[in-house]
């Protein structure tokens, strides 16, 4: 790792502050509500700070959301599902964070777009074909582990690159027949012990420094109202436009990365 040679620079410009509060906003917001709009985070960050910096910023945000999510839906959790997923999230962020400290600034951002978005189109055909059906279908056990491995290494992976794993885990648990809450709940604890998992690597990467403390510790307000407003909208929507607004939002942030 190269570790932390640089400092990242605070942004001086009262857009590039709009475009971060705005960031963290929807970042909590996505932790409490409607999950896809953290895709849209991740492009407002990437746009006024360096790509692969921005991730370290992001990554703090993220924590502070998660914290403010497990607050309101720590009792709807699946721990079973967690359990299966851990070993192999840990192993995609180890391989995430070789990746990173060799990748080009320019080749992350596509990629990981191109990667949300083809899990957007899965899911869509993946619900076309069970549409007919009131019950996701009893996997085998063999398929189920599979799953659970491709799921944990994938999203440890893309969470170590570039902070994308929620698309793979919004995949994985609407697929298992998640109400919106379990589903929150689930999402919450998994992505706090992943991202809390992540920050030595970071620091290790040069991706987080006093700057980046100092850059989220101002954004707190901005995540911590996000969150407010996600659960008001959670508790009036139903489980299927939950889905929709979902799967809408990670599409709008995979395009954004790929332009």
């Amino acid at each position: 790792m190269r570790g932390c040679d640089t400092v990242t620079a605070l942004p001086t410009e009262a857009l590039a502050w709009a475009a971060l509060a705005l960031g963290a906003l929807l970042v909590g917001f996505a932790k409490a509500g409607i999950a896809g709009t953290s895709s849209v985070a991740i492009v407002l960050f990437a746009a006024v700070m360096p790509a692969k910096e921005s991730t370290g910023a992001m990554l703090l945000a993220l924590i502070v959301g998660d914290l403010i999510a497990i607050r309101y839906y720590s009792r709807h959790v699946e721990w079973r599902i967690l359990a299966r997923l851990a070993p192999w999230a840990v192993l995609g962020v180890l391989a995430g964070a070789v990746v990173l400290d060799y990748a080009d600034d320019a080749a992350v951002r596509p990629l990981i777009g191109a990667i949300l978005l083809a899990l957007v189109v899965l899911q869509l055909v993946l619900k076309y074909v069970r549409r007919d059906r009131d019950e996701p279908p009893d996997l085998p056990p063999l398929l189920r582990h599979g799953a659970a491995a491709a799921t944990g290494t994938s999203a440890g992976a893309a969470t170590m690159l570039a902070n994308a794993a929620g698309p793979i885990m919004v995949l994985y648990l609407f697929l298992s027949g998640f109400s919106k809450l379990r589903f929150l709940g689930t999402m919450a604890w998994f992505f706090l012990a992943i991202n809390l998992f992540k920050v030595p690597f970071s620091v290790g990467l040069g991706l987080i420094d006093r700057s980046t403390l100092l850059l989220t510790a101002c954004l707190v307000p901005a995540v911590a109202l996000g969150a407010v407003a996600g659960k008001a909208v959670v508790k009036r929507v139903e489980q299927r436009q939950f889905e929709i607004a979902t799967l809408a939002m990670t599409a709008v942030g995979a395009a954004l990365l790929m332009v």
